[in-house]
């Protein structure tokens, strides 16, 4: 049993409540009688947070009544019960009900709307019945913002505020609104007044200065360094408060050492398995309300996409981020985002809020629900893959016309919308194109009437060849294929020379651009060969030693051996990450390959595997061969090198370096490796590990 507490709201007084920066700004705009609200994403600790301003205010002598919205509904309900539900539970918060008949007080008054009559409810009973200073908490106000006349009760919260001039009684009552929500999401209607009053608090996670005293004496029973410990678990949750308990509860229960693991642990018992572990719930919260709305879910998705390219892969463990960072607009989209709990806004900038989120929602989390809502995912993911390039990825005809109809109530990202841009582009430009086609077949036609029918036959195989011509043409200049554009100018060329055998001269051949293609494309053509078969970015190449194959590596988790005319040999398959590295064995007879997945594998020329290196905590960089071939050396984002036998056991670790290590070579006696790092070093190591 320990002492933390993981969801729920936190009891007064709670030795693990973290008093934040908030807690002092709630009380004091409390106590100076101001409207306030707390307005954030979920299981921030919001109803932990009202729980201790109640108790702390009631024993200033304020009278302190809270609400939870939850309870009252919000399916199939009247205005008039729906009021009459705030009105009972105010009466049972503030234990009115000995000196107030309530039900016959609310019929008396049913004459009036439901909405004046709880008006009338507060300054009758409320006001009338309680002399000290009043503070209504409204928590879980979220769970009202779809019913159709919650802009009454937020109207009529801004109108006690506002009734304050006229009628002093007003000065001693003051509103807590608590929830996943914006002031903008209170009245929504365009034609009132917009919810403009009160104090916004803003709650934050823990820091380390924060938690401290609640956090350590927990940790100091199961550790040798409870602050040091603490400050590796907030580097792992970013200070929010579920995770961070969570956390601390963790290594309370599961911590087999005084020095635990906490990257182990967190792996293992929070991001592993996340969806069939995740209790309480909490990170399927977030998922749920990334996904709930299918009209902007592709939009919020979007966003997020462009926040997790600008941080780069979650390192382990968790490191300083780079990339370009996007900047918070304020936008309703990243507005929402925000209030999902995913990402918080720091310094101007939009960034995942921690670690553990970025590694659960990560790229390959962010395509799979991305590709479930396109009806054209595989079509949009090649023609981005290709830099936006390749045409014949885009959308056509009838495939066109769906997907347009099934966006047209949505909330996409830029991607989508350049996708639709570019296809209805082409669409246009096949049409004029079409159209130009069309006007020149007319004129040879009527000019073909008056001329025998091979004059006929001749014009629509050299408006053909014409047509294949500038195709080629085209493509070779559009860097799309070069080898592919000479064959296809090379085909146009032989038809032509079929079709003008009778010896006329130039100027009265059908078609002249398989000329010009093929004269542009042998002078300027540089391309020799392509090995075109992989599914994602190619990362390393390799020749054989004999200089009769290469062997190369890719993001889409394969190596794959070819010959020298292009065409695939072998294909090596197991690993689970992107291979980063790839190289021969100095007889030719294996292959090495390095991988994001944290191994290396040797493999034979027929794509078996041969061993399995393990033993890197980070991805697998850099992999080479002793030039004697009886031993392999890796460089991993961990930090560090490492020396291996053919039979997958350790040698030696090289450690030194302060950040990942790209790239690792041997000497060429074999007797020294060289490693290059991140950390803006190389450094030459004996084969013991000695630097």
């Amino acid at each position: 049993m320990t002492m933390y507490q993981v969801g729920g709201s936190l009891d007064y007084q709670n030795p693990t409540y973290v008093v934040r920066k908030a807690d002092a700004d709630l009380y004091q705009g409390l106590k100076n009688g101001n409207f306030c609200y707390v307005l954030n994403s979920r299981q921030m600790g919001k109803s932990s947070l009202r729980v201790q301003m109640m108790k702390k205010l009631q024993a200033e002598g304020f009278a302190c009544g809270s609400i939870d919205l939850t309870v009252i509904g919000s399916e199939s309900v009247t205005p008039d019960t729906w009021y009459a539900g705030i009105a009972f539970e105010l009466l049972k918060s503030f234990a009115l009900f000995g000196r107030v008949n309530f039900s016959v007080w609310w019929r008396e008054h049913n004459f009036l709307p439901p909405g004046q009559r709880f008006n009338q409810f507060i300054e009758e009973v409320l006001l009338a019945k309680i002399q000290q200073n009043i503070v209504i908490f409204i928590d879980e106000i979220d769970s009202i913002l779809k019913i159709s006349f919650k802009d009454d009760l937020f109207t009529f919260i801004r109108a006690c505020y506002n009734q304050r001039v006229d009628k002093p009684e007003y000065n001693r009552l003051t509103f807590c609104l608590l929830g996943v929500a914006t002031p903008s999401d209170l009245i929504a209607d365009k034609k009132r007044t917009p919810f403009n009053i009160g104090c916004a608090i803003e709650l934050t996670g823990f820091t380390l200065k924060e938690a401290i005293p609640a956090l350590t004496p927990g940790l100091a029973a199961k550790t040798d360094h409870p602050e040091r410990v603490l400050k590796q678990v907030l580097n792992w949750t970013g200070g929010q408060p579920f995770l961070t308990q969570k956390l601390c509860q963790l290594i309370a229960d599961k911590a087999t050492t005084r020095k635990p693991n906490i990257a182990k642990l967190v792996q293992t018992h929070i991001i592993a398995n996340w969806e069939g572990q995740d209790e309480p719930e909490h990170l399927r919260t977030i998922r749920d309300r990334l996904l709930s709305n299918e009209q902007q879910t592709s939009r919020l998705l979007g966003i997020y996409q462009q926040i997790l390219d600008a941080s780069g892969i979650p390192p382990t463990p968790p490191l300083e981020r780079g990339g370009k960072a996007i900047t918070a607009d304020g936008s309703r989209k990243q507005t929402e985002l925000r209030l999902s709990g995913l990402v918080v806004q720091q310094n101007g900038y939009l960034r995942v809020y921690n670690p553990i989120y970025e590694a659960i929602f990560n790229c390959d989390w962010v395509e799979h629900e991305l590709a479930k809502l396109r009806p054209y995912s595989e079509g949009i993911k090649a023609w981005l893959e290709s830099e936006r390039q390749d045409s014949s990825r885009l959308l056509r005809g009838q495939a066109l016309e769906e997907a347009l109809a099934w966006a047209a109530d949505k909330n996409l990202n830029s991607d989508d919308y350049a996708f639709f841009s570019a296809s209805q582009e082409l669409a246009r430009r096949e049409l004029q194109r079409d159209l130009a086609a069309e006007r020149e077949a007319i004129q040879i036609l009527e000019q073909a009437q008056r001329e025998a029918q091979r004059l006929i036959q001749e014009a629509k195989e050299g408006t053909k060849i014409e047509r294949a011509g500038v195709g080629a043409l085209r493509e070779f200049e559009s860097q799309g294929g070069q080898i592919q554009a000479l064959l296809t100018a090379m085909e146009a060329g032989q038809a032509l020379q079929k079709l003008v055998r009778d010896g006329r001269p130039l100027a009265e051949y059908p078609a002249t651009s398989p000329l010009l293609a093929l004269q542009v494309i042998l002078d300027n053509i540089r391309e020799r060969n392509q090995f075109i078969g992989h599914r994602g970015g190619v990362w390393s190449v390799s020749f054989s030693p004999d200089g009769q194959s290469i062997a190369t590596a890719s993001a889409d988790r394969t190596a794959r051996l070819w010959d020298l005319l292009g065409n695939q040999i072998v294909k090596f398959t197991g690993h689970r990450g992107g291979v980063r590295s790839v190289c021969f064995s100095p007889d030719g007879q294996s292959i090495a390959t390095a991988s994001a997945d944290r191994t290396a594998r040797l493999w034979d020329l027929s794509g078996n595997q041969i061993v399995e290196f393990t033993g890197h905590r980070g991805g697998v960089l850099s992999v080479s061969f002793s030039p004697d071939g009886q031993s392999i050396a890796t460089a991993s984002d961990d930090g560090t090198a490492r020396l291996w036998d053919l039979s997958g056991n350790q040698i030696a670790e090289f450690t030194g370096h302060q950040d990942r290590v790209w790239s690792v070579s041997f000497s060429p006696d074999g007797q020294s490796i060289a490693t290059a790092s991140d950390d803006g070093t190389a450094r030459l190591w004996d084969l013991s590990g000695n630097q």
